[in-house]
């Protein structure tokens, strides 16, 4: 019966499909029903097909049904139902990956996930490693339930690959001797982009240790696995490097001494007259380790950092932190960050190469001291990352400048929203409370959608969770 039906209404569905009056291409038994006049009947026409068409008409499955697993716990609760209708509008709101993972991020910090029933990563995304066993399932890929404390080489093959990265993690912060080992047995096995994420770890607690698994991955097949060895190595001070190549490279730098009591010696950059030695100096800076320009310079990495001409040239700034990003030890990066944001007119997306090298609170602080300077929360966003949990935010300049903007009569743009947005994921409970305060002394109502986020950070209890 459902078939003959549906059979009739094939013309029914062309005639509207070409924009005519189906009413006479109706099965004779709904006739009665429709009615005389023409527009009544067509509404009626249309409703009936819809309640056949979404009740009877049921397309069925090309193959084999295989149920789900159950959707994995994840080792932090999901944030409380009262929360999650503001946290779905503010998912909405947001207008890429990169700032959806810094809400998550922020929510991990807390204590907190999102419900499963809001958002499911998908296989490609960006996530913390608390959403492993969600995107392993979502993919229906490895053994969501798996522990990091049962990866071993045995075990390799039963995780999917998130769950997996997520693993290999925290082995490598719990030992990184049989993290190394490991991943040079296995990592020939893995697809080029996971071996590209499985080589990121080392950079965690990298030692000379990690000198054969490095030697390994710089003969990848993957350009980006060589690149990425080749940088972690030369961290340790491994490497050929050509003397022509760093002889070239200072040559676009000259150390200068000033002072008359207390001789300074500094850097100064040769004028660059043509776009072609622009591009040839980035090049080689892009190549060569930070040690060998000291080295040129006849200078320590120490040394090269506190004599820069940081603010003289913005591309030239960006460049040390290219350099140091790739090839400079620890202390040497938080040495280049404090050089970089004591310049006032420091430029924010200088900072974008070095901060997968900084801890959280090595992010913080060198956020703050941005956000200090006439910049903005979006800019000051990617360096907190949403872990920023920064004080007294409203009180800055970029606050001060987004409450004129907001008091200008008859002005709501989508500037303010974005601002309104960063400054929510980058604040602390407290700083959240401040600049909602702040906000509606300045008459912007209580209810405003752009607030979410500011109301989110407020109403969301801190758990604890660690870093």
């Amino acid at each position: 019966m459902a078939d003959a039906i549906l059979d009739t209404l094939g013309s029914v569905l062309a005639r509207w499909t070409m924009g005519g009056s189906a009413v006479s291409a109706a099965p004779a038994s709904w006739r009665p029903v429709l009615g005389d006049g023409d527009g009544e009947a067509e509404l009626r026409l249309l409703a009936l097909s819809g309640q056949f068409l979404g009740a009877l008409a049921v397309a069925e499955p090309s193959g084999d049904l295989q149920p789900l697993r159950d959707i994995p716990r994840l080792s932090l609760p999901a944030i409380d139902d009262a929360l999650r209708p503001p946290l779905r509008r503010v998912l909405a709101q947001l207008r890429d990956a990169r700032t959806r993972l810094h809400l998550l991020d922020f929510l991990g910090r807390r204590g907190w996930t999102v419900h499963p029933g809001d958002w499911m990563p998908g296989e490609a995304d960006e996530v913390p490693d608390v959403y492993a066993p969600w995107q392993d399932w979502a993919t229906s890929s490895g053994q969501a339930s798996l522990t990091a404390d049962l990866l071993s080489a045995d075990t390799w093959d039963d995780y999917g690959p998130a769950a997996r990265l997520s693993a290999f993690r925290t082995l490598r912060r719990r030992n990184p001797a049989i993290a190394s080992a490991l991943l040079a047995e296995k990592v020939e096995g893995a697809a080029a982009d996971h071996r590209v994420r499985l080589t990121e770890v080392l950079s965690e607690r990298l030692s000379d240790a990690d000198a054969p698994v490095l030697d390994l991955l710089m003969r990848d097949r993957a350009p980006r696995v060589k690149a990425l060895a080749a940088s972690l190595s030369a961290r340790l001070g491994r490497g050929e490097v050509s003397g022509e190549d760093s002889a070239e490279l200072a040559g676009f730098f000259t150390v200068q001494t000033r002072g008359l009591l207390r001789r300074t010696r500094v850097i100064a950059l040769q004028e660059l007259k043509t776009s072609a030695q622009s591009n040839r100096r980035a090049a080689l800076a892009e190549s060569l380790p930070l040690a060998t320009l000291a080295a040129s310079l006849g200078m320590s990495m120490a040394e090269l950092v506190a004599a820069w001409p940081v603010g003289q040239d913005r591309n030239a700034d960006h460049l040390l932190a290219i350099m140091a990003a790739r090839s400079a030890p620890d202390p040497i990066i938080v040495a280049v960050v404090d050089v970089l944001t004591a310049n006032p007119d420091l430029y924010p997306h200088t900072l974008t190469p070095l901060l997968d090298r900084l801890t959280p609170d090595q992010r913080r602080q060198a956020a703050m001291r941005v956000v200090r300077t006439n910049t903005s929360f979006s800019a000051t966003l990617p360096i907190a990352g949403g872990a920023g949990e920064l004080d007294d935010l409203i009180r800055t300049p970029p606050g001060t400048a987004l409450i004129d903007s907001l008091k200008a009569e008859g002005n709501r743009s989508a500037e303010q929203a974005v601002e309104l947005m960063c400054l929510g994921l980058i604040a602390s409970r407290a700083g959240a409370q401040q600049a909602l305060d702040r906000l509606a002394a300045s008459g912007l109502i209580a209810s405003d959608p752009r607030l979410d986020m500011l109301r989110l950070n407020v109403a969301l209890e801190d758990k604890g969770a660690s870093r």
